[in-house]
């Protein structure tokens, strides 16, 4: 296959490559990026593991072309917080014990973020629909929910 130029703006820092069209967004932000946030689990949109942001909106990177994310920005894991300066999502999940073997964390996180950008103030159902997309073995859910409904609190002081 002839490969296609396609621009990706991930975490802020423009990327310009020649893909085969065949290629996932997540392979490309873990191969040729670089950014392993984002994981590999079922390869089939069922985790949830591989979530990132597009323009705003979570998707999973596993079965996303990258050529559709030409132009537009993608947002990892990483581009949300870091070890020196968590976001709240990620402050929240640690400080509840919603984090056990980290697996599906970023998926978790990125899902947790998109919904409270949209909704600030997320009842409990509004949390599971959010995060409906990502599978947990370790947790049983209640810890990383109620995680997100403190880091809607830490987000607007007044919820």
């Amino acid at each position: 296959m002839t490969p296609v130029p396609v621009v990706l703006t991930a975490n802020g820092v423009r990327s310009a490559l020649d893909l085969d069209p065949h290629r996932t967004l997540l392979s490309v932000l873990r191969t040729e990026l670089g950014i392993t946030g984002p994981k590999e689990g079922c390869d089939d949109s069922e985790c949830g593991a591989c979530m990132v942001l597009l323009d705003s909106d979570p998707v999973n990177a596993c079965s996303y072309l990258a050529v559709q994310a030409d132009g537009r920005a993608v947002t990892t894991v990483e581009g949300i917080g870091t070890a020196d300066s968590p976001a709240p999502v990620q402050r929240a999940l640690l400080e509840a014990g919603g984090v056990q073997c980290g697996f599906c964390t970023p998926g978790m996180v990125v899902s947790a973020t998109a919904l409270l950008d949209r909704v600030p103030e997320p009842d409990e159902d509004d949390v599971r629909v959010a995060l409906a997309g990502n599978l947990c073995r370790c947790t049983g859910y209640q810890k990383i929910i109620e995680a997100v409904l403190d880091a809607a609190g830490n987000r607007n002081p007044a919820g």
